[in-house]
């Protein structure tokens, strides 16, 4: 699987204090946590560096504060303010600070604040809150720098009707969110099915009137009007549901559904696309796009037809139809010989290889799906959750593997 393409490692997050050998804890914790990826600078400096501009990626500010800063915080005040002003969060870790002088800090615009000493997982958890917070808090990272990030595109598609994608495509997205609570990394679903897509109903989320606005203006659209348009689920997972009323599939040109995968690539590491039955015009763009695209199917009459005439379409438009991944869906157990012979059938008759096999999950799986919970929170122990979170982390580590060869 062809995952993300290397490139150098920029400063995300900046740490500032007036003296940071006072926060030992605070350096060991960034090198193990974003080892490379951010930069000390003191705190004299500060106010200007950003104001000046310190760099595209940088996203987040630490500003550690001790009992001695306490006496005269205006300094501190000015680069908590030249940080929101820059869009950039705020995040203080705090050494024995008065409740008053940790109140006026927050007061002025600081986002989110850590003791110190930094209890275990303290301080990742706060960068991961920080970088997912702007889903529902769009205005201050939308205007200020962002980071480029090259996110792999998934597209998940069903080959008919009944298949279970909708239900693999929310599914991995969820539980890539799960894998990525303590790391940087970001993921995000986008339901491309415009006229009955039904993510928002398996995550129970509302269907915001913006994804109209965005859709149908889609020549205006930028990392502004997604982000209104998106919804977070539980804070981890940023959500663009189907619009609440039918639409053609064709209201959005193929230049501007390449343009909205860009802005999520921009923003996500992880980008799952729940894609509709039927083949449009700008299906191709999202293949073309794609690192890996998953055509869901069952052992029936009609997936193999539908199958075929799908692979027929990739091949006469000359598209990259070995990026396809097959997925098969409530697939024969181990004992059940006459159902892995049909299956090894199907795979030979349509001259492909299935190499995921999802098992079924049972009448619990529509039951998670109608009380809008992803399987890890309604069903655990599910074969089918354990299969999905089993392939979200083979893609996950592969990912991270990769991005670990870059740095070193």
């Amino acid at each position: 699987m062809g995952l993300l393409k290397a490139k150098p490692e920029e400063t995300e997050v900046l740490s500032i204090a007036r003296n940071h050998e006072e926060f030992p804890d605070l350096t060991m914790s960034l090198n193990g946590s974003i080892a490379g990826r951010w930069s000390p600078i003191a705190l004299d400096g500060a106010e200007d560096a950003i104001r000046a501009g310190v760099g595209p990626d940088l996203e987040i500010a630490i500003v550690a504060v001790s009992d001695q800063d306490e006496v005269d915080l205006v300094p501190i005040i000015r680069v908590v303010q030249a940080a929101r002003d820059s869009g950039i969060k705020v995040l203080l870790v705090a050494k024995g600070l008065s409740p008053a002088g940790l109140h006026q800090l927050l007061r002025t615009g600081a986002d989110d604040f850590a003791p110190y000493p930094l209890p275990d997982g303290a301080l990742i958890d706060a960068i991961s809150r920080l970088r997912s917070s702007y889903v529902d808090d769009t205005a201050a990272e939308v205007k200020g720098p962002k980071r480029k990030r090259h996110g792999i595109i998934m597209p998940v598609y069903g080959v008919a009707g009944g298949v279970g994608a909708t239900t693999f495509a929310v599914n991995l997205a969820w539980e890539l969110a799960v894998l990525s609570k303590k790391t940087d990394k970001r993921v995000c679903l986008l339901d491309f099915n415009f006229q009955f897509g039904s993510v928002s109903t398996y995550l129970d989320l509302p269907r915001r009137e913006s994804i109209y606005e965005l859709i149908s203006d889609a020549g205006d659209m930028d990392h502004d009007s997604l982000s209104q348009a998106l919804t977070s689920y539980k804070t981890r997972l940023a959500v663009l549901t189907a619009p609440m009323d039918a639409l053609p599939l064709d209201i959005i040109a193929p230049e501007d559904i390449a343009r909205l995968l860009e802005i999520a690539q921009a923003s996500y590491d992880f980008v799952v696309v729940d894609m509709p039955h039927t083949l449009v015009h700008w299906s191709d763009n999202v293949l073309r796009m794609a690192e890996t695209f998953f055509a869901v199917l069952e052992i029936d009459m009609r997936s193999a037809q539908n199958c075929l005439r799908f692979l027929r379409a990739l091949k006469a438009e000359d598209l990259p139809y070995e990026k396809v991944q097959f997925a098969l869906n409530r697939a024969p157990g181990s004992l059940d010989l006459n159902g892995k012979a049909r299956a090894k059938r199907l795979a030979e008759s349509l001259n492909v290889e299935i190499n995921i096999l999802l098992p079924d999950g049972g009448k619990s799986v529509q039951a998670s799906g109608d009380e809008g919970l992803p399987l890890a929170e309604g069903q655990p122990k599910n074969a089918l959750r354990k299969e999905v979170r089993s392939i979200a982390q083979s893609i996950f580590d592969a990912v991270v593997a990769e991005k670990a060869a870059v740095v070193q």
